[in-house]
C-alpha cells in the first residue's frame, strides 16, 4: 500500500478539481435558479483545497521538490480543470519513483 506524500496528493487532487467545477456550476445555478448549493459545495471544496495545500506541503518536504515545482503545484490548484493536470503529472513522478523506493 502506498502511503509517500505524492501519492496522498494526488489522490486528494482529481476530487479537488471536480469539487471546484462543480462550485462553478453551483455558482451559477444559484444566480439563474432558486437551486442554491453553494454552501455545501464551498465546504466540501474547501476541505478538500485544505487538503490538498497540506500534502502539497508534505509532498514538498518529503520529494526535496524546488519552489517552483511546489508553486507550480498550487497554481494548479486555483485553476478550474487544475486538479485533473496534477494528478497526472503526480501520477507520472509516482511511477518514475515507484521502482526506486522498492
Amino acid at each position: 500500500m502506498k502511503t509517500t506524500a505524492v501519492h496522498r496528493l494526488r489522490l486528494v487532487s482529481m476530487p479537488e478539481g471536480v469539487s471546484f467545477l462543480l462550485l462553478l456550476v453551483c455558482s451559477v445555478l444559484k444566480r439563474t435558479t432558486s437551486f442554491d448549493a453553494v454552501p455545501v459545495m464551498g465546504m466540501v471544496h474547501g476541505i478538500l483545497f485544505i487538503l490538498y495545500a497540506i500534502f502539497a506541503l508534505l509532498a514538498w518536504r518529503e520529494q526535496g521538490w524546488g519552489f517552483k515545482r511546489f508553486a507550480w503545484i498550487m497554481v494548479l490548484s486555483v485553476l478550474p480543470t487544475g486538479g485533473f493536470f496534477a494528478e497526472r503529472i503526480l501520477g507520472r513522478e509516482e511511477r518514475e519513483t515507484a521502482p526506486a523506493m522498492a
